[in-house]
């Protein structure tokens, strides 16, 4: 199918933005805002209708999602809905941004925090890289009732690039925290109360184990097994 001109002026600036990343630049292509600028000369806010683009699951990545990246390029992933064909434009998959007080409430919630390593904002990796920056990412997690719902939380950028498909079974999650014995959930429980958890005893105990050589595992299954050496 041949597409629209993204020069024909019938079309809203979004929709020519969309056009012109497939014929201009391409998926997996880089582009810079130079480029956009001079593409759309006569559009005062081009980048932001670039940026709508992203609430109908068009994936654009900045510095801020590809370190690779220099801070006046972009990357064009991957085409979301096909903006120009009518109808299209009206399905919006998610909210492409958050005002500060939104982006403030949700990372009050994460103890400002990375939910998926545990690294605060400004921390080292310890690897010689750049210190963390923390920001928002949005997980689809799967409903008891099958639906997507599209749900923030605070991400280091490592861990955005690195998750950016993952998908939550919500009600596979519940499911398991009900099926666990009242003893376990009891445990659980307190684990999610102080939002974290120390290894307990046993659990030091295993890792030294792990560590010994086999004649000393031996002599700990003997013990453990209450054996006479």
């Amino acid at each position: 199918m041949t597409l629209p001109s993204w020069r024909d002026g019938k079309y809203g600036t979004k929709v020519r933005a969309a056009l012109w990343l497939e014929s201009e630049v391409g998926e997996g292509n880089i582009f810079t805002k130079a480029q956009l600028r001079e593409a759309f000369p006569d559009v005062a806010q081009i980048d932001r209708r670039m940026r709508d683009l992203r609430d109908h699951d068009w994936t654009i990545h900045t510095r801020r999602e590809d370190p690779a990246l220099k801070q006046e390029e972009q990357r064009y992933v991957s085409k979301g809905a096909e903006v120009w064909i009518p109808g299209q434009a009206k399905t919006l998959k998610s909210k492409s941004s958050l005002t500060a007080s939104q982006r403030t409430k949700v990372m009050m919630a994460d103890s400002f925090l990375c939910r998926s390593c545990g690294i605060g904002a400004g921390e080292s990796y310890y690897d010689g890289g750049q210190d963390s920056q923390l920001d928002i990412a949005r997980r689809k997690v799967v409903l008891a009732d099958g639906s997507v719902q599209v749900q923030f939380v605070t991400e280091c950028n490592r861990c955005r690039i690195g998750g950016r498909e993952r998908e939550v079974d919500l009600g596979e999650v519940v499911s398991q925290v009900t099926a666990l014995a009242p003893l376990e959930r009891k445990v659980f429980a307190a684990w999610l109360e102080a939002d974290g958890r120390k290894p307990s005893a046993l659990e030091k105990l295993w890792g030294v184990y792990r560590t010994l050589p086999e004649e000393s595992r031996e002599a700990v299954k003997r013990a453990a097994a209450n054996e006479e050496e």
